[in-house]
């Protein structure tokens, strides 16, 4: 009994399916629709996001005027002729991504499938609940690909260098949040007790709204203390928040600096090999293990 061994072409064509995280097809018009949907390095690929954009602006566009009262009155019907000509087009666009691809549930279950399947969801759930019409605005998280169209890598990198300063200050920044809770709650309730429902601070929440918006020098104006030491803590308020709202910029910048002395990358002592990233333990060239920092040559 004999074992069937792939042909060349075969393997070809299944390791070509590999490089796509959904699995590009191995010929055919499947292929061709893949080229244009998914692949933007080349002219029509390029030329398909483009139009996809576009027409994402110009949805949103409608539904923004649409929400006017004065140009809902004259142009609405309009309005909804092209909202349904948009969500079909993208309903038909999603159903292509489906199609042309290989593994059509991993690309369903990823963000931009996800996204996807909700951009049109609102208009046909609209026909139940009127109220969700308003949540097509969720498209706008679809011009994310302008990422993926103009190749702007590397503003990927800084999005990425930003979230590991935010993460790697997690805690500094959790402190200081409670911190600001604290006296928020502690401020809040003081003017509660000095000024009274009499001034407007009818309960603590009310207290603590105020002494949010006095913090953040936001000042709505819809709640003033009336009286002399209401005022006086007010005064507080305001200078206590000049010097809080300084304390994240100063965390997240001190780790963005202490990520640029950081090392990058890892020596191995034993074979000299360069290169090795943060998170290796082991060298990939000898096998012994790395030194737990050191600087790259």
């Amino acid at each position: 009994m004999s074992i069937a061994t792939p042909t060349r072409a075969e393997t070809r064509e299944g390791s070509d399916a590999e490089l796509h995280p959904y699995g590009r097809p191995a010929g055919g018009w499947r292929r061709r629709l893949f080229r244009v949907i998914f692949e933007s390095d080349t002219r029509a690929g390029k030329l398909f996001d483009e139009v996809l954009i576009g027409l994402i602006l110009a949805s949103l566009a409608v539904v923004v005027l649409d929400s006017i009262a004065s140009i809902h009155a004259k142009y609405g019907r309009l309005f909804t002729v092209l909202e349904w000509s948009f969500t079909l087009l993208f309903t038909v666009e999603y159903i292509a991504r489906l199609v042309c691809v290989q593994r059509p549930m991993r690309y369903a279950r990823s963000v931009f499938g996800v996204i996807d399947l909700v951009a049109v969801l609102p208009t046909y759930l609209a026909i139940l609940v009127p109220g969700l019409h308003a949540l097509i605005d969720v498209r706008m998280l679809r011009l994310l690909r302008v990422f993926r169209i103009f190749k702007l890598s590397a503003y990927i990198a800084e999005y990425g260098a930003l979230g590991r300063a935010l993460y790697e200050s997690r805690r500094k920044i959790f402190v200081f949040l409670s911190f600001v809770m604290i006296v928020v709650l502690i401020m809040g309730t003081l003017m509660y007790v000095v000024e009274g429902p009499q001034n407007g601070f009818h309960n603590i929440p009310t207290g603590v709204y105020w002494a949010i918006t006095t913090m953040t020098t936001v000042g709505f104006g819809d709640i003033t203390p009336k009286t002399d030491l209401g005022r006086f803590i007010a005064s507080i308020m305001m200078l206590l928040g000049w010097g809080t709202l300084a304390v994240p910029t100063g965390i997240v910048s001190a780790e963005f600096t202490a990520q640029k002395l950081r090392p990058r990358t890892r020596h191995c002592l034993a074979c000299g090999s360069d290169g090795h990233s943060m998170s290796d333990r082991f060298c990939r060239d000898c096998g012994a293990a790395l030194p737990p920092t050191t600087t790259a040559r």
